[in-house]
């Protein structure tokens, strides 16, 4: 399993998905407090972010714990954007412990990350690759194989979900990504929360902090998150 945040709104720098909130992904890489499977996070980190400059996403990735990382303090501080994604990771069991198992996943102007697991046998045949043998990795190449035929977001993650849990019953599938304009993220075996506030939304697997306003996302549901407000619907 793993633990990820998001944030789609006014500019903010990555100290505010990592080290700034209590509960921050720097905490919760070590100590987790609703994370059903597995206790730490320490088989990689990784953040992506977005330049107006540049085509596509900034990101960042390595196969070492959050907390061993010490350019990341000053690396995220100076990283600010309007949309923000950082994961922390926990290998399943048989998966590579590499950079490129290593969530976000990135594709064009897309970032994604994945929170569970599910049975590379039951994900291969919806891509045609992937950069690394890990489940995760296949996911995204998945998703990134029909953003790029042109279906949205949300349908997007919505269809790599519905075809992986049926073909494995028992996978976990929550996927966070992003596009720079807008989230989307699935909840399909564990936990996602999301905060509304005056200058944008944060979207993470559990609060980053306890101030008031975290809602919990409903098993099976598909978030979307745009200027226009935060939607939810069944998958």
């Amino acid at each position: 399993m793993c633990r990820h945040a998001a944030w789609l709104g006014a500019p903010r720098p990555l100290t505010a998905l990592i080290q700034d909130p209590e509960y921050g992904l720097l905490k919760q890489s070590y100590a987790p407090r609703r994370q059903r499977h597995g206790t730490v996070n320490a088989d990689g980190f990784g953040m992506g972010w977005y330049d107006p400059s540049l085509d596509g996403p900034v990101r960042y990735r390595r196969s070492i714990p959050i907390w061993a990382d010490a350019n990341l303090p000053a690396l995220a501080q100076v990283a600010r954007s309007g949309c923000l994604l950082a994961a922390v990771r926990c290998a399943t069991t048989g998966m590579p412990i590499e950079e490129s198992a290593t969530p976000p996943f990135t594709d064009g102007p897309w970032l994604l990350s994945h929170n569970g697991r599910v049975a590379r046998d039951a994900v291969r045949d919806l891509a045609d690759g992937a950069e690394s043998a890990c489940d995760s990795a296949w996911l995204a190449a998945a998703a990134f194989q029909r953003l790029r035929a042109g279906l949205a977001l949300g349908e997007a993650l919505a269809e790599v979900v519905a075809h992986a849990g049926a073909k494995d019953p028992g996978a976990r599938l929550n996927l966070l990504a992003c596009d720079s304009v807008s989230l989307a993220a699935t909840v399909w075996g564990d936990t996602l929360f999301y905060r509304r506030s005056q200058d944008g939304v944060l979207v993470a697997s559990e609060p980053l902090h306890d101030l008031s306003g975290w809602q919990a996302v409903p098993e099976r549901s598909l978030l979307l998150s745009s200027p226009e407000g935060v939607h939810i619907q069944p998958l």
